[in-house]
């Protein structure tokens, strides 16, 4: 099949697509990708498809769309013809600047939204040419290989359909490769498109952490499944900001100053660590059901607390060891997760964290009303705590010899170089566990993935630390709340009154069960004025400060649904914010995880 995509429209962000589809005369169905691998979810946008047509030697052929399947397309082809042509547009967000694809500067694409492929084939059996054209003077990242070039069209040689939707496409006018292993017959690099060409420059000590990434992840899991790794990287605050997992390549998206506000901007740093994880534990290493012949049969998530939960461990651990974060940094990263997880996880009195791998499908990362009880995804933060406890009984019970480590090279480091995946069961799991130190694992696991109100404290304290609140940010969370362009930025009053809260005011969310929400506040209520005073993050932290002496409550004056109401909060805890120390006499093995490794 032959695929060419014209990205020049950049004003209105059109992608305008042609194929060349061989085929048989009889029935055929034409299938657009809806279970897409990263997303865990049938998000694959089929409203953004338009302008369909088919036609065959120059005449048009009608298609009528599946009863019930709206992502199929039923025709009919005539005796005597070879191919079919289709035409169509995917057309990219413009209202929400936050899902932008494409701006004037540069564009992020996935060939799933931009591609029909026949059913009733393995999505490795499918063989696609692909062609793109781009806006004059635009260079590009990806994993796919060239095959030409003529102009602004670049032609890739041909790969699989599984290949095909695994290789997304980052382009744009300001464009950087930078080697991040120079030498290396497995090279890595870091292709950065941004909105000017300032947010390119990087520093030597920058790139220095950055190559670290690379050597750190290659000694933690021993092997590579990749023949060449790209990071695609934007650094905009038009395009949309990303995190998505490939095998070959990552998609990665943040705010346009990571580089040139490098020291204001800690929170970001691991989501290249995490994204560079997956290309072991994700895309090689997979949960069975994850794995489908094609995008368009289910994908089951039963197993993410491994797939996600793990990476985002080694997301963590990766960028402290690479030295994008120093130790402290890790700790107070560290310090709110575990926070989440003690005073704002409430949803644990009636769901696992097992049935939180439901959520891609449920909610399809929308918002909701009240996170804390609703639970959302808790697989990623709460499996990285379950990993960290699992990490800690790996050392104690081998006297510290063994840890983690051993067990992910074990797991995820089998078959270097090769990028075929394999799959994995829950007792694939446990006896790779096994295989580093004899336990009962499946007790272990149980209890922290398939029972209510897990132990996912226990790992703090079983590597010799233990969580703290007083009435100072750390300067990590400090960055988190104050940044606009944080993908966390929200003024975070979780662990004490119990809200997070934009800028102006509006409620994100309100902690079950906490003292705001016994108050009456709701979330997407705007707070607009705090004991008298108009509403601002100041006011509202010196409130809440002020209150602790006080046993007046604080009155939150609030707008919701059209009308204005005063509700006071009784809640005299001051300001907490969580920290992490050590507990004395008690082997520290959090800083012997994130030690660099020699």
């Amino acid at each position: 099949m032959a695929i060419h995509v014209d990205a020049n429209d950049t004003v209105q962000g059109i992608f305008r697509v042609h194929e060349t589809i061989p085929v048989k005369a009889g029935a055929l169905t034409l299938l657009y990708p809806q279970w897409i691998p990263g997303d865990h979810s049938p998000t694959g946008p089929i409203a953004m498809l338009a302008g369909l047509k088919l036609s065959a030697n120059g005449k048009p052929l009608a298609w009528k769309r599946d009863e019930y399947n709206v992502y199929a397309f039923h025709l009919d082809v005539p005796a005597g013809v070879s191919t079919v042509d289709a035409e169509f547009q995917y057309l990219s967000e413009r209202e929400d600047s936050a899902d932008f694809e494409i701006t004037d500067r540069m564009m992020a694409m996935e060939w799933s939204k931009v591609a029909l492929y026949p059913a009733g084939y393995y999505s490795r059996d499918i063989t696609f040419a692909p062609s793109l054209t781009l806006p004059h003077g635009w260079q590009l990242g990806t994993a796919l290989e060239t095959a030409s070039k003529s102009g602004d069209t670049t032609t890739f040689k041909p790969v699989t359909l599984e290949n095909l939707v695994d290789s997304p496409v980052y382009a744009g006018q300001y464009f950087k490769r930078v080697a991040l292993n120079p030498g290396d017959k497995a090279p890595v690099y870091l292709d950065i498109v941004a909105d000017e060409p300032k947010y390119l420059e990087m520093t030597p000590e920058q790139v220095a952490v950055h190559r670290a990434l690379v050597t750190q992840a290659v000694k933690l899991f021993g092997s590579h499944h990749y023949d060449h790794y790209d990071f695609l990287f934007s650094l905009s605050d038009q395009l949309a900001g990303n995190g998505t997992e490939h095998h070959q390549s990552s998609e990665d998206g943040l705010g346009a100053d990571y580089f040139t506000a490098w020291k204001e901007a800690a929170s970001e740093r691991d989501l290249l660590a995490h994204e560079y994880t997956h290309s072991w534990n994700g895309k090689f290493r997979r949960p069975a059901d994850l794995w489908t012949p094609n995008f368009n049969v289910p994908m089951g998530d039963s197993l993410l607390w491994v797939y996600e939960g793990q990476t985002q461990y080694w997301g963590f651990v990766l960028t402290a060891r690479a030295g994008m974060w120093t130790p402290q940094e890790f700790r107070d990263g560290l310090a709110l997760v575990a926070a989440n997880y003690e005073r704002n996880r409430e949803g644990f009195q009636w769901r696992t964290l097992e049935d939180t791998t439901n959520d891609p499908t449920i909610a399809r990362r929308s918002a909701l009303p009240y996170r804390s009880w609703q639970m959302s995804e808790d697989y990623y933060s709460g499996g990285q705590l379950m990993w960290l406890a699992v990490d800690a009984k790996l050392r104690n019970l081998t006297h510290d010899k063994q840890s983690l480590d051993d067990f992910a090279r074990a797991f995820f480091g089998v078959d270097n170089g090769s990028y075929v995946p394999k799959t994995y069961t829950f007792d694939d799991v446990l006896a790779a566990l096994n295989g580093v130190a004899k336990y009962d694992w499946a007790s272990f696991l149980n209890a922290h993935v398939n029972a209510l109100d897990p132990p996912l404290q226990d790992g703090l304290a079983a590597t010799g630390w233990k969580l703290v609140y007083d009435d100072k940010e750390s300067e990590y969370e400090k960055q988190a709340d104050s940044r606009p362009q944080s993908s966390r930025h929200l003024l975070n009053f979780t662990w004490s009154i119990g809200l997070t809260m934009t800028d102006s005011g509006k409620v994100n969310d309100v902690r079950w069960d906490g003292p705001a929400f016994k108050a009456g506040v709701s979330t997407g209520a705007t707070v607009v004025a705090v004991d008298g005073n108009t509403y601002s993050k100041d006011a509202l932290t010196s409130a809440i400060a002020a209150a602790k002496d006080s046993k007046t409550p604080i009155a939150l004056t609030v707008k919701c649904q059209g009308r204005f109401r005063t509700i006071p909060v009784d809640y005299h805890g001051g300001l907490q914010y969580p920290h992490l120390v050590r507990i004395e006499g008690t082997p520290d093995y959090l800083s012997e995880i994130i030690a660099a490794r020699k």
